[in-house]
């Protein structure tokens, strides 16, 4: 098992993200968060006392509104920032992070540039980094785009390009942050053909979103942040029974039969 204890300024170990290198059957815990707290020196306390396990293979909802956590949780389960106590485990999986911002994430002039830079850096070769990057090309629908501008694209194209790099990097857990921010209609069924088949081929998933209408039917587990502390974990048949508006998501399960209806209020 390797493992890293993060430390505060004076030394004090405060956390520690855990790496165990056996093999995980599929069910076998990927992710095992463990009594999370973060808190920032204004004093607020972005999580408190997180606590939640996720299998390999699993496809995970975590829902919250804004401000409720969740893009810190996502930076502590990804290793981009340091919990003030509490562990991350990742059990025989590396994670990979497809950012709110799609253009945040392009390095490379064209897909085909961009897919091959964080692949290089894992240490492929000529031969095979051609290899994977044709295929993480192929897996997202891309290949017709591969020697275009790549910040000219489109914003669901753009977010397919960023789970590309992270199929090229082997990531066997890939975490979405609000994928569906800033898309129109057509952006929003790219990704949710992408997502889609990321479960079928039983990768392991997380997807941050206050959109439920968008995304809950792909998956296994639903969890809900508010405020810092998980209110419910269970089943996305269960969560559409308990009361979302109180923590400040709307419950996707509305008819609308009239113009009157159209309206969020």
């Amino acid at each position: 098992m390797k493992k890293v204890l993060r430390q505060t300024a004076e030394g004090n170990p405060i956390s520690a993200v855990s790496t165990l290198n056996s093999d995980a059957a599929s069910g076998a815990p990927a992710v095992v968060v463990s009594h999370i707290c973060r808190s920032f020196n204004d004093g607020t306390c972005a999580l408190d006392d997180v606590s939640f396990s996720i299998n390999s293979g699993e496809f995970t909802v975590i829902a919250g509104s804004n401000g409720s956590g969740k893009s810190v949780l996502m930076s502590l389960i990804a290793g981009l920032d340091d919990a003030t106590s509490g562990t991350v485990t990742l059990h025989n999986c590396t994670a990979g992070l497809v950012f709110q911002d799609a253009d945040s994430q392009i390095l490379g002039e064209t897909p085909e540039e961009d897919i091959s830079f964080g692949a290089k850096n894992c240490g492929l070769k000529k031969e095979a980094l051609a290899q994977r990057v044709s295929n993480a090309l192929e897996q997202t629908g891309l290949v017709y785009k591969r020697t275009a501008p790549a910040r000219m694209m489109s914003g669901g194209e753009k977010r397919r390009l960023a789970v590309a790099g992270i199929l090229a990097m082997d990531r066997t857990l890939i975490i979405f942050d609000e994928p569906f921010a800033n898309l129109d209609w057509p952006g929003v069924k790219q990704v949710c053909t992408i997502l889609k088949q990321l479960k079928e081929e039983h990768k392991t998933v997380i997807v941050l979103t206050h959109e439920l209408e968008k995304v809950l039917a792909l998956t296994d587990r639903f969890i809900v942040l508010d405020k810092g502390k998980i209110r419910f974990d269970g089943t996305p048949r269960e969560g559409l029974q308990q009361p979302l508006e109180q923590w400040s998501i709307r419950n996707p399960i509305t008819k609308y039969t009239s113009l009157e209806d159209l309206v969020w209020l």
